[in-house]
């Protein structure tokens, strides 16, 4: 359900800059200019999620629509990897991003980029960080309570009230973290690599603001994958795992019994999909076009929903971008960048 990529990159500190062709500002206002003269070219920057042979022309719908609605020439450039697209916004090599919340953070924060748009998954921007057990009678105050998750239309188990008995699971963090403060030393946990904000980082600090030293209260069980924190619950080689929201989905025909045997019992901070940023530089009325044009776009046809989904695999954009949840992101990402 997600697409998931590793902060790895946003730590690279000397990223490769990207050769873009330059934008030349133009000295000819637009009729309903309301403080500057709008650019004759913009460049989005941006990382695909599928390899392919000619991703520029793979961009080419996108641009094209955009040029088309604003009048003026855009062009579509891609980046290397995530930290490239900040910096080549920072350089005005690019004046628009497609990136990761950690790159949206950092481009707020290093070029005060505005955020405009957060990415969406199959109608979500953001998702919780799971906590797994296979021992609800510690772990959960009330009875395991089946709840429908819509991606895969099977019935889970969740605890503590975090979803609804018979309803449509929601996901939504942070929730019943109280429960972690059960988690007592010794305990074996499986977390994910540090650089998982589902499988480690978001999980590390909940359970650090619940009082556990992460470094000698638990016993930590190396996992790698979100299907594998599961499993390790399941299979009882730990006793709480992490993962996101709904790892359980991702080994159903292995372990078809997986959703008696593996409760959630906690959902902690929501952790935000990436978005898209603007460059301070441009005009507020062309960023106000730009912002509701990219808002529409997958709504504006059959073409522009394939290209969404083949190019960055989102279903959507929103501009309901809750940057709050971008700057808690970045705080997580500071914690844990040393």
């Amino acid at each position: 359900m997600h697409l998931r990529k590793t902060l790895a990159a946003v730590g690279i500190a000397t990223a490769s800059v990207l050769v873009l062709a330059g934008c030349a500002g133009g000295d000819t206002p637009k009729s309903d200019a309301s403080d500057a003269a709008w650019p004759d070219e913009i460049t989005i920057s941006l990382v695909p999620s599928t390899e392919n042979a000619d991703l520029a022309e793979a961009l080419t719908p996108l641009t094209g629509y955009l040029s088309k609605e604003l009048g003026i020439k855009v062009n579509g450039v891609v980046a290397d990897n995530y930290a490239a697209t900040v910096e080549a916004l920072g350089a005005d090599q690019a004046q628009v991003i497609i990136t990761d919340a950690g790159s949206l953070y950092q481009a707020i924060n290093q070029f005060d980029a505005k955020l405009i748009l957060r990415d969406v998954r199959f109608g979500a921007s953001s998702y919780a960080s799971v906590a797994f057990t296979n021992n609800p009678d510690k772990y959960c105050a009330d009875a395991p309570v089946k709840a429908k998750y819509a991606a895969n239309d099977v019935d889970l188990s969740y605890c503590n009230g975090i979803e609804k008995a018979g309803d449509k699971a929601t996901g939504t963090g942070p929730a019943g973290l109280k429960a972690l403060k059960k988690i007592d030393k010794g305990t074996k946990v499986a977390l994910q690599a540090a650089t998982s904000p589902a499988g480690y980082q978001y999980p590390v600090v909940a359970m650090q603001d619940a009082g556990i030293d992460t470094d000698s209260d638990i016993t930590q069980v190396p996992v790698e994958g979100n299907n594998n924190a599961v499993l390790a619950v399941y299979n009882g080689d730990a006793e709480v795992s992490f993962g996101f929201w709904d790892a359980r989905s991702s080994v159903l025909k292995e372990t078809p019994d997986v959703a008696d045997k593996v409760v959630a019992f906690a959902y902690t901070d929501m952790i935000p999909n990436g978005g898209v940023a603007v460059s301070s530089s441009l005009p507020s009325d062309l960023v106000a076009k730009l912002t509701k044009l990219m808002d529409g776009y997958a709504d504006s046809s059959d073409e522009a929903k394939k290209v969404m989904t083949d190019l960055v695999s989102l279903t959507d954009w929103t501009a309901e971008t809750h940057q709050d949840e971008i700057d808690r992101y970045g705080e997580i990402l500071n914690k844990f960048s040393h």
